[in-house]
C-alpha cells in the first residue's frame, strides 16, 4: 500500500520560552491556546464563585451592585469569547492536522498571529478593571444603547470592545487556518469521506466562525458609533438592527462551543467501545445540517422585542432537533453492544450526553414565544445557557482534554483523582444550575446583586451557591491532577487507549512534522481499527483455519507509525 512521507526537515524544534513564544509549530500554538484558554476559565470561575456568595443568601453587600455588574460581565465574556471558543479552536489548531496526515497545518504564521491576537485582545479586557469607572458592566451581549456613552461612561467599555475585538479576529485567523488544512492539506488516501469525525466537527465550527463571526465585528462598530454619538441610538431601527447583528453571530458562537467537544465525544465514545463510531456518514451531514440551520434561528433571541416573525425563528430553531437527534443516535449506538471501558474520559462523555440533553430540551421551551415571553431574561435561561455551556460543552471538554493529554503530554492523567474530578463536577454542576430553572420559574430576574427574604428565592440560592463550591473542589482536584501526573512523569506510550485515528500512530508526543516515518494506510474513518482488525482477521485464519463469528479483535495491539501492529498494551 502506498503511504504518505513526512515533510523533510529538523526533527527537534526550539527548545525554552523563546522557542515556545515564536514557534510556529501547530502543537505548540494549539497547546498555547488551550493552556491560555484553561487559565482564563479558573479565572471566570472564581469571578462565578465570587457572585455566588453574593447571592446565596438576601440583602448581602460581599461586593457593591456595581463591581457585581462588571464581575457578571467580565465572568460572561471571558468564558465565551476567551475560554471556551479559544478552548474549542485551539483543539482544532493541535489536533486537525495530525488527523488528517499533514506535517504542518496551513498558514501557520496566520495561526500563530491569531494566537497573539487573541491573547493581547485577552489583557486589554481585563485591564478594564483598572480603568476609572471600572470594567464593562452591560453584559457579554452590550446591547445599545446601555453600552453608549450616554449610559455606559468611562475607558472600561472601550477597551473592552478593543478586546473583544481583536480576540475575535484571532480565532477567526485561527478557524481559517484549521478549516484550509482540513480541505485542502491531507495526506494521501485522507478523502472527505474518511476524515474522522473530529476533523469534520472542527470543518462545520471553522464555517460557522468565517460566516457568523464577521457579524460581531460590525455588532462592535455600531457600538463605536454610539460611543461617539450617543444620539443614533434613539432610533428603535439602530437598537434592533444591532441585535439582528448581534444574535447572528450570538448564536452560532454557542455551537461553535458544541461541535468540538460533540466530535471530541464520538471519538471517545468509539475509542472506548471498541468500535468503529455508528452512523458516521449520518453524523457528518448532521454537522453540517446544524451549522446550516444554526444562522437561521437568531431571531428567537428576539421574541420579546415583536419585531420579528416569531412562526418562522420558531420553526427554525424546532427543526434543530433532527442533527441534534442523528448525533444522539450515533453515540448512543455505538455505546449499545460495544465493550466499554470506563476510563475518566468516557465518564465524561456520558455526563456530556446527558447534562447537554438537559440543555438542548430547554432550548425547545424558549425556543417557543409563549414560554420565552415567560422566562426571557429570568433564571431559566441562566440555567439553560449553563446547562448548554458548562453542563454539556465543559463536559466534552474534559472528555477531551483528558483523553487527548497524553498524545499532547506523553503522560496519562491519574484515574483515580479523575473519577473524583467527575464524581464531584456531575454533583456540582447540577446542584448548581437545576435550582436556577425554579428560581426563573418563580420570577428571579437575571443580573441582580440581591434579593429580598421576603422573595422567596433563598433556599435555591443557597443550594446554587454551595453546588458551585462543590464544582470549585472538582476544579481544584483536576489542577491537582494535571501537575501530580506532570511530576509523575509515567510515560503513556504512544497509543494508551488504543485509539482509532493517525494521531496515535505516532510519537507522544508527536515529533516536529508529526510522524517520523510514512504514514499508515488510510481505508476509513478509523484506519488504526481497521488494521487492528485486520491484524485479528489475518491471526485468526491463519491459526484457526477459520475465521472467529464475531471478527472481534482478540489482541490490545497498538498501531505504529509504520503501520504495523505491536503489542503495546493499555496502560
Amino acid at each position: 500500500m502506498s503511504v504518505v512521507e513526512t515533510r523533510p526537515g529538523p526533527t527537534a524544534a526550539h527548545g525554552g520560552l523563546t522557542g515556545w513564544l515564536s514557534s510556529t509549530d501547530h502543537k505548540r500554538i494549539g497547546l498555547l491556546t488551550v493552556g491560555t484558554a484553561l487559565v482564563i476559565f479558573f479565572l471566570m470561575g472564581l469571578l462565578a464563585l465570587t457572585m455566588r456568595s453574593q447571592l446565596a443568601q438576601p440583602d448581602q453587600s460581599i461586593v457593591s451592585s456595581s463591581l457585581y455588574d462588571q464581575l457578571f460581565t467580565i465572568h460572561g465574556s471571558g468564558m465565551i469569547y476567551l475560554a471556551i471558543t479559544p478552548f474549542a479552536l485551539g483543539f482544532g489548531v493541535y489536533l486537525v492536522p495530525l488527523q488528517v496526515g499533514a506535517p504542518t497545518i496551513a498558514a501557520p504564521r496566520l495561526t500563530a498571529f491569531g494566537y497573539w491576537l487573541y491573547v493581547v485582545g485577552a489583557v486589554v479586557m481585563f485591564s478594564g478593571f483598572g480603568a476609572a469607572g471600572g470594567a464593562a458592566s452591560d453584559g457579554w451581549s452590550a446591547y445599545v444603547p446601555l453600552s453608549s456613552s450616554e449610559f455606559t461612561p468611562g475607558v472600561g467599555m472601550d477597551v473592552w470592545i478593543v478586546g473583544v475585538y481583536m480576540s475575535t479576529v484571532g480565532m477567526m485567523a485561527q478557524g481559517g487556518t484549521v478549516l484550509w488544512t482540513a480541505l485542502a492539506k491531507r495526506g494521501q488516501g485522507m478523502t472527505l469521506r474518511r476524515m474522522p469525525v473530529f476533523t469534520w466537527s472542527m470543518v462545520a465550527t471553522c464555517l460557522m466562525v468565517l460566516t457568523a463571526f464577521p457579524d460581531l465585528l460590525l455588532a462592535l462598530s455600531e457600538i463605536v458609533v454610539g460611543r461617539i454619538d450617543p444620539s443614533v441610538f434613539h432610533s428603535n431601527t439602530w437598537v434592533i438592527g444591532y441585535q439582528h447583528l448581534f444574535w447572528f453571530y450570538g448564536h452560532p458562537v454557542v455551537y461553535v462551543m458544541f461541535f468540538p467537544f460533540v466530535g471530541a465525544v464520538a471519538e471517545v465514545v468509539a475509542t472506548f467501545s471498541r468500535r468503529r463510531l455508528f452512523g458516521y456518514e449520518g453524523v457528518v451531514l448532521s454537522l453540517l445540517l446544524f451549522a446550516a440551520l444554526s444562522m437561521s434561528v437568531w431571531g428567537h433571541h428576539m421574541f420579546t422585542t415583536g419585531q420579528i416573525v416569531n412562526d418562522y425563528y420558531s420553526l427554525t430553531s424546532f427543526l434543530l432537533i433532527v442533527p441534534a437527534g442523528l448525533e444522539y443516535f450515533a453515540i448512543i449506538g455505538t455505546l449499545i453492544g460495544g465493550r466499554l471501558v470506563f476510563k475518566t474520559p468516557l465518564l465524561f462523555a456520558l455526563a456530556f450526553l446527558v447534562q447537554f440533553l438537559i440543555g438542548g430540551l430547554t432550548g425547545i421551551m424558549v425556543g417557543t414565544p409563549v414560554i420565552d415571553y415567560q422566562v426571557h431574561d429570568s433564571y431559566f435561561l441562566i440555567a439553560h445557557f449553563h446547562y448548554t455551556l458548562f453542563g454539556g460543552s465543559v463536559a466534552g471538554l474534559f472528555a477531551g482534554f483528558y483523553y487527548w493529554f497524553p498524545k499532547a503530554i506523553g503522560v496519562r492523567l491519574g484515574e483515580r483523582l479523575g473519577f473524583w474530578h467527575w464524581l464531584l463536577y456531575v454533583v456540582g454542576t447540577n446542584a448548581t444550575f437545576l435550582p436556577m430553572f425554579w428560581l426563573g420559574y418563580e420570577g428571579m430576574p437575571r443580573r441582580v446583586s440581591t434579593y429580598r427574604a421576603s422573595d422567596g428565592f433563598t433556599t435555591a440560592n443557597l443550594i446554587s451557591s454551595i453546588g458551585a463550591g462543590i464544582l470549585a473542589i472538582a476544579m481544584w482536584l483536576f489542577l491537582m491532577n494535571v501537575i501530580f501526573s506532570l511530576r509523575a512523569k509515567k510515560r503513556a506510550g504512544s497509543d494508551p487507549w488504543q485509539g482509532q485515528t493517525l494521531e496515535w500512530a505516532t510519537s507522544s508526543p508527536p515529533p516536529r512534522y508529526n510522524f517520523a516515518g510514512p504514514v499508515p494506510p488510510v481505508t476509513g474513518y478509523a484506519p488504526l481499527f481497521d488494521a487492528r482488525h485486520q491484524a485479528a482477521w489475518d491471526g485468526a485464519v491463519h491459526n484457526d483455519g477459520a475465521v472467529h463469528d464475531d471478527g472481534a479483535v482478540q489482541d490490545d495491539g497498538a498501531v505504529h507509525a509504520t503501520g504495523s501492529v505491536g503489542s503495546e498494551a493499555e496502560a
